[in-house]
């Protein structure tokens, strides 16, 4: 019983040392002095640590989801002879100067003569507005008058575009002219108009992408003169145009969203 006690005093040191090397990190490298037989200098001969797995934790996790927040800022002038970015941010630009000018005169609570101006009306002379083909007048609140007198043809085509602008309209026809009953205003009409809102947003998206797509086709067509890091330095300008872009027409969705429901 001495003996063995003897024997685990001396090799606890041992012990407690292996224990220690068991919790250290991979990236940790243990280092041995070692005495050398020839010329008594020493030594020191490396040892790699036992490897530790570290589990990631939740927050961990969600730091690494979604995009990288890095952003670029490419001077527009350096890349000119490459794709001319000011002009793409121009038309994106132009998707929400669009949707913000659809909100402004289709989609109100109240409906007035404005808001049936640029209804686009098929004709046999082409796509035109109800106002180039039409006298439009506020005849009480709750009626509007459509008089097509000048365009009789065009009374038919009128009316079934007026009925599917979205607004809610349901025309009654007198000869030439053209009675829109304004709707109450109701919840149900309210919901109907901030549906259309979002529909209107899609569409602007969809308009987004395409012009996203057509910049990046052009970039394509430089990749045989120009570096792959610019190329996808410039890539990467694009699309944090378009990101950007989408959270415009996303903030004007929600505001006109919050008009339209009160």
């Amino acid at each position: 019983m001495a003996l063995g006690l003897k024997c685990f005093r001396l090799m606890h040191p041992a012990f407690c040392n292996y224990l220690a090397a068991l919790t250290r990190p991979v990236s940790n490298i243990t280092l041995k002095t070692v005495s050398g037989r020839q010329h008594d200098h020493k030594q020191h001969m490396a040892y790699p640590a036992v490897p530790v797995r570290h589990f990631a934790t939740k927050k961990a996790k969600a730091k690494g989801k979604g995009p990288s927040q890095t952003r670029v800022n490419i001077n527009i002038t350096l890349v000119e002879d490459i794709i001319n970015l000011e002009e793409v941010d121009e038309e994106m630009k132009s998707v929400i100067e669009a949707l913000k000018d659809n909100f402004n005169k289709t989609l109100n609570i109240r409906t007035s003569p404005g808001s049936l101006d640029h209804i686009t009306v098929v004709t046999t002379d082409g796509k035109l507005a109800l106002n180039q083909i039409s006298q439009i007048s506020m005849k009480s609140p709750q009626l509007i008058l459509v008089n097509m007198a000048s365009f009789p043809e065009c009374t038919a085509a009128a009316i079934k575009a007026i009925r599917e602008s979205g607004m809610n309209l349901n025309p009654e026809v007198e000869g030439t002219l053209i009675r829109v009953p304004i709707p109450i205003v109701t919840r149900e009409h309210r919901e109907m108009l901030v549906k259309l809102a979002k529909q209107n947003t899609n569409k602007a998206k969809d308009s987004l992408r395409k012009v996203r797509t057509s910049a990046m086709n052009k970039l394509k067509k430089s990749k045989d003169k120009t570096s792959e890091d610019t190329i996808r330095l410039i890539e990467k300008q694009i699309s944090q145009m378009a990101d950007d872009t989408v959270a415009e027409l996303d903030k004007h969705l929600a505001v006109k969203t919050k008009e339209l429901l009160g």
